[in-house]
This record gives structure tokens, sequence and C-alpha cells, in this order.
């Protein structure tokens, strides 16, 4: 949208789905490089539904941004429910009324803006694609704690994440080795298993069940069994909420109704009841659930989050719209926000990650032969070949509900 009114050309920015650490390094981020390109910038509240009746913004300068670099959480505020809802579930897609999107543009017009800058998840992004579709201005910048966007190394508020879950397993081994137990973590990171591979890496777990990796029982009980014969009397287990039981049916609390999205928890404990029935030893579940979202951005989420924030306002001013923000290590670029939510970014069962982690001897319940574990050239499989996992469409799997595995 070019600017030929005369009046201060502006960008808007708006923070939607599930809040995290970075999300105010973005906005800071857009503020101060518009200022410095002569922008002006609005923040819409409560994310999308700040955009249409009620409107409701603020200017954002250097006295509403002061200081907002090392908080948590959005000045701005999120919601991940209401009226701009364009994803069902890991498969299904809602269009948005042509109402809504109408009313969208009328809003960009008369507050005279030349783009916006949308934050948020596969989600958020889904409905920022369909602003782009509908010729409002838009460019995506990726957020999300899971790390499940694909086209992008790296989300901020991920390393935030991982550090949290990180400090929580280095707590518990402690607690776990005092008295002899198992110890279950369950993290978030929804249908992938990002966070619970590299805190499960990075805090020594014994144990790490993925929603990638099929699992079962047996083969924890059996590394559970192989540390108490080598003299090792706990053993700590993290577990993803996204992963599937051995069965394939998915713990969830509830599917809102607002949101339409299953509300993934309660696998944790599961496992942790499981594992005591089986073994009769004393097993312990904690769910970190929103204190990963929770608290000061890492160093590394400012930095990368304060990067999105400028590339947003770089592409903005050269009428580079419908994009997305990307990590492609170590520069920062831009992909088609289309290409970027086509499917979601899993976690590859023969990467370096994976291949470490069972070189240390992290069992990740399942069967696998030494060769591919370490991806030696003879290994049958490849490592770089990205074979898929079968498992069950999330769209017709059972949900197993909290309330009746208690």
């Amino acid at each position: 949208m070019s600017n030929t009114s005369g009046k201060k050309k502006r960008i808007g920015i708006l923070t939607s789905g599930g809040d995290c650490p970075g999300l105010n390094a973005v906005i800071r981020g857009v503020v101060k490089c518009g200022q410095q390109l002569g922008y002006e910038t609005i923040g819409f509240h409560r994310g999308y539904e700040g955009l249409v009746d009620p409107v409701q913004f603020i200017t954002l300068d250097d006295r509403t941004t002061s200081g907002i670099l090392v908080r948590g959480g959005t000045i701005l505020g999120s919601t991940n429910h209401g009226r701009f809802v364009a994803i069902k579930d890991e498969s299904t897609r809602v269009e948005l009324p042509r109402d809504l999107l109408n009313s969208v543009s009328r809003t960009v017009e008369q507050l005279n803006l030349e783009a916006i800058v949308c934050v948020g998840g596969d989600g958020s992004l889904a409905v920022a694609q369909q602003f782009h579709e509908h010729g409002i201005p838009v460019v995506g910048v990726p957020k999300t704690i899971d790390n499940d966007l694909s086209c992008t190394v790296f989300s901020f508020g991920f390393d935030s994440a991982v550090t949290c879950a990180t400090d929580a397993l280095d707590r518990l081994h402690t607690t776990a080795a005092s008295h002899e137990r198992i110890m279950v973590l369950e993290v978030m990171g929804r249908h992938t298993g990002w966070i619970a591979l590299h805190c499960g890496i990075a805090g020594g777990a014994d144990a790490i069940l993925l929603p990638e990796i099929p699992w079962s029982f047996e083969k924890v009980s059996e590394k559970i069994l192989t540390r108490r014969e080598q003299g090792k009397l706990f053993t700590t287990v993290v577990v993803a909420e996204g992963a599937a039981l051995p069965d394939g049916q998915f713990v969830a609390r509830e599917r809102r109704a607002e949101d339409r999205q299953i509300r993934l928890g309660g696998v944790g404990n599961v496992v942790s009841a499981e594992l005591q029935s089986r073994l009769k030893i004393e097993t312990r579940c904690v769910v970190l659930g929103h204190l990963q979202r929770g608290g000061t951005p890492t160093a590394f989420d400012r930095f990368l989050a304060t990067q999105f924030g400028v590339h947003a306002v770089r592409l903005v001013a050269a009428g580079q719209f419908g994009q997305m923000i990307c990590y492609q290590a170590p520069a920062i670029s831009d992909v088609s926000i289309a290409d970027a939510i086509g499917q979601l970014n899993k976690v590859d069962r023969f990467c370096s990650a994976i291949q470490a982690a069972r070189g240390l001897g992290v069992s990740f319940g399942d069967d696998v032969l030494s060769e591919e574990a370490f991806g030696l050239p003879h290994a049958k499989i490849p490592p770089s070949i990205n074979v898929p996992v079968v498992m069950p469409e999330l769209v017709n799997a059972p949900y197993l509900p909290t309330s009746l595995v208690f």
C-alpha cells in the first residue's frame, strides 16, 4: 500500500496466539527500526481482535516501549480464540468470513497503514495468509515455543522454553537420585517434540518420548531396568505433551469450542502411573505447563526476536508483503507465509540430534538397529532421508480425556 495522502507513514503490529518470551523484543525492534525509516507504529490490542469492532490500538514510541526488551509476555496482549480462527487442527484450515476481512481492510485504510506486522504461530499466520490473499498488506513474524513452523530453523520463544524445561530437569535429577525414583517431566510442544528433544539432551534425560517416534512401555521399562542393573537406581523421563500412547491415543484435557483445538496435556501422568504399575518403583510426574511460556526471554531469543522485528520493517519499506521472516542460520531471511504454514516442522527421527542422543544411550522407547542410531555409512536407512513416521492422522485419532484417565 503506497502512501499518497501526505499523512505520516504508519505500520501496525499485533501479537496473536499463545504468549511467549521475546514478543516485546519484536515490538521494540519494529518501533525502533520504523523510527529510523520515518514510520509511526501503532499496536493493536488482543491480537487480531483489536483490528475490528471495536478497534483497539495504542501508539508505540520510545516512551511506551521503554524497558520492554527484557520483559516476557506482550504489552499488547494476545488471544488464541475469538473471531479470527483459521486453523481447526493439524490438517484442517478454516476460511474467515469475507465480511470480517472487509472490516480489516477498512481499518487498514482508515488508519493509513502501510502494512500490518502479524506476530504469531501456525494458526495466527494462517490468518495472515488469508489477509494477504484478500489484498491486505501483511508481513509475518514466526512466534512459537513449539518451534513447529516450517522454513525457519528456530522461532523465538523456543530457546526460553527449552531453558526453563532444562532447569526443571536439572532439579528433578537431584530429587530423583535422593529417593531412587523415576521422575517423568511433561513438556509442551503440541504435535512436535522439539522442546522435549532439546531439553532432554541438555538435561541428561534417560528416556525421551516424542510425537514423531512410536514408542512402547516395554522399551521404556527395559531402559529403566537396565539402569538399575548398572547400579543407577533413578531414571528421568521427558515426554512431549503430544506424544501418542502406544495404542495411538492422544491424551487431552478437552476440546474447546471457542478455538476448536484440542488442549493436549496429561500424557505424563499416564506414563508415570503405568511405569509405577509395571515396575513397582515409586514414580512422580511434573507437568511444566505455562511455566515454559513465562518469564524473561533468554539472550538468544531477544537477539533473534529483535532481528525479526527489524527485518519485518525492511520488508514493509520494500513493499514485499505476504512474507514471513525466517532464521536460516546464520542469516535472517524471509519466505512466503504460504510456504511456512504448509506443514508442521517435525523432528526428523534420523536427524543428528536423535543420533547424538542414541549415541549417549538415551532411549526413545522404540526398537532401532545400532547402525541406524549412529548414522554409520553402512546404515540400512541413510540419516539424510526423511522417513515418514506411520502415525494416525490427528483429525481421526481417538483422544483420551484426562478426566477419564485418573
